[in-house]
């Protein structure tokens, strides 16, 4: 029997999948895998009805139906001010995880560099792999996870071709700043390489921070690649409904990789969507100002554990640090947070390229009953002589 390819070998499979299947076993709350637990907007639920019943059962346009493009397109230019053509700047994805292999497969040839921030969500160095390309990390230092200047100068002068920035990020909740963008940009200039954005959080920012879009800075728009979904703004995850976001000539290559990957995204979820791409501004503001109550009654309970964590700048992950619990490794102490706790989180190495054990992701993407629920019993963590008969 002929062997596998070799570059599978360099990753593993899903941990927080992994961490899901896991906390279904022991009917835990799961807190890993980042998906709410609620119901999307009353608009978008009408509009999926109306869709199954309608002529969009068979293949839409490949690269996205024209009704969705155009309302995208719509949106995409009021919150940047770019003017975006459907026509010419867009494809649509499965997801936003096709649109980052995409983007990957359309910016770069085998064995090229990739600069990757480390923690990182789990698919970069995947895709990059997967792409024929050799990831190149560049840490993001806890607390406050910014990276060193010095650092990612020097990445840059290994002459990648391109460098992915997830903002706001998953798993840290950092929120990258303009100037850090304006930074990235420059670098990504002198060394003639694409910056491919990670976008599906930008609606869920928590003052006084605000999300800057790097495509829309002076200049950036034809070294940018934007990848983006809908799943967390609208919170749809299952609909599997991505973009990429370019410069003609970029998407004009982007739309053949698209093509023989997943030939198109469902066409009713396109057709549904656009009643979620027309909500008023003021859905926005509600939708972050509902993230920020869930930040909020989630992290207090955190803070009563008296663990250490980092407060999310946007996005709904926390990395908590449980370094002072005494395990030999983040992955022992997830595991033993489903079975005795009772919560699933991820093991933070999942995320870093260094040697690093001290994290737990948790999201927050849940009701507020969900959160409350979750809280009371990582409160027991606050409990020495309950840890001390549970271990």
């Amino acid at each position: 029997m002929p062997s596998p390819a070799n570059r599978l070998a360099q990753f593993t499979e899903s941990v927080i999948r992994g961490m899901t299947r896991l906390a279904n076993r022991h009917d835990a709350i799961n807190l890993a895998q980042g998906f709410p637990d609620f119901d999307p907007p009353e608009e978008l639920l009408a509009a999926l009805e109306t869709a199954t019943r309608g002529p969009h059962h068979q293949y839409a346009v490949t690269w996205g139906a024209p009704r969705f493009r155009q309302a995208l397109a719509k949106k995409i230019s009021r919150d940047t001010g770019l003017a975006v053509d459907p026509d010419q700047h867009l494809v649509v994805t499965c997801g936003s995880t096709e649109a980052m292999m995409v983007a990957m497969m359309t910016a770069c040839n085998p064995g090229d560099k990739v600069i990757v921030f480390s923690p990182f969500y789990e698919n970069y160095a995947a895709d990059a792999i997967l792409s024929g390309a050799e990831p190149i990390y560049v840490p993001l230092h806890a607390p406050d996870f910014g990276y060193d200047r010095e650092e990612l100068r020097k990445a840059f002068e290994l002459k990648p071709k391109a460098i992915i920035v997830c903002n706001p990020s998953n798993p840290t909740g950092k929120v990258f700043t303009r100037e850090e963008l304006a930074e990235i940009l420059a670098l990504a200039e002198q060394a003639d390489a694409w910056v491919i954005t990670d976008e599906p959080y930008e609606h869920i920012v928590y003052a006084p921070h605000t999300h800057t879009y790097a495509a829309a800075l002076p200049g950036a728009f034809r070294r940018v690649i934007t990848c983006n979904s809908l799943s967390k703004t609208y919170s749809i995850t299952g609909w599997r409904l991505g973009y990429v976001l370019a410069s003609a000539e970029v998407i004009a290559q982007a739309r053949k990789v698209h093509d023989f990957l997943t030939v198109g995204a469902a066409a009713p979820l396109q057709e549904a969507a656009v009643a979620g791409l027309e909500l008023p501004e003021s859905y926005y503001a509600e939708l972050q100002a509902l993230y920020t109550r869930k930040r909020d009654v989630f992290i207090d309970y955190l803070r009563r554990t008296g663990l250490p964590f980092t407060e999310p700048q946007g996005a709904y992950y926390v990395m908590l640090d449980i370094s002072s619990l005494g395990f030999a490794t983040d992955t022992e102490a997830a595991e033993w947070l489903v079975r005795k706790i009772g919560v699933a989180g991820v093991p933070g190495s999942s995320f870093f390229r260094e040697p690093e054990r001290r994290f737990i992701r948790f999201h927050f993407a849940k009701k507020e009953e969900t959160l409350r629920a979750a809280g009371e019993r990582l409160l027991r963590l606050a409990d020495k002589d309950w840890l001390a008969r549970a271990k």
